[in-house]
């Protein structure tokens, strides 16, 4: 019985993380800066990982990522949102183990995400001076870190009742 929650709360996170990344396109949310958004899909894998664990926000993060690229973006989109999706998984990761606040393993998540989608731009576009943009998507992603961080608190708060393991 154990494993058929885990499924079901996983493919309810890949769902709400669907539906948010449909709603960010949808709906502007006026940040300034080309490429900045709020990353509000991540709040699935964030909650995956203090609910279900590593293995299953990784399958989470993935999956979120390819039905995303596949619906809104292209070949090149998803490679983006891969190399940010796994790095900031992979932090975020560590930094659970290491007791961080959930605050703080999504603060550093954003950042990553951004530092592995700039990585990926450069060796694809074959333009090292993109990394002239890094400190405004260092500031985004610590910035749209501690949104998704603080959200991601207040939904584990409320979730209390539900046990999934």
């Amino acid at each position: 019985m154990r494993q058929n929650k885990i499924i079901a709360w996983m493919a309810i996170l890949v769902a709400l993380a669907f539906v948010l990344s449909f709603l960010e396109r949808m709906v502007s949310f006026e940040i300034p800066v080309p490429g900045v958004k709020l990353g509000l899909a991540n709040l699935a894998v964030l909650m995956a990982l203090y609910t279900i664990g590593a293995k299953g926000a990784a399958v989470v993060c993935i999956i979120r990522i390819f039905l995303d690229g596949m619906t809104f973006g292209n070949a090149y989109r998803m490679m983006y949102s891969l190399a940010g999706g796994l790095l900031s998984f992979f932090i975020m990761y560590i930094g659970k183990r290491c007791k961080w606040s959930v605050m703080s393993v999504s603060m550093a998540g954003g950042l990553c995400h951004n530092i592995g989608q700039i990585i990926v731009a450069i060796i694809i576009l074959k333009t090292p001076e993109l990394v002239t943009y890094l400190p405004v998507l260092i500031l985004a992603g610590i910035a749209t870190g501690a949104i998704n961080g603080g959200l991601c608190g207040i939904i584990m708060k409320s979730f209390r009742r539900i046990k999934i393991e």
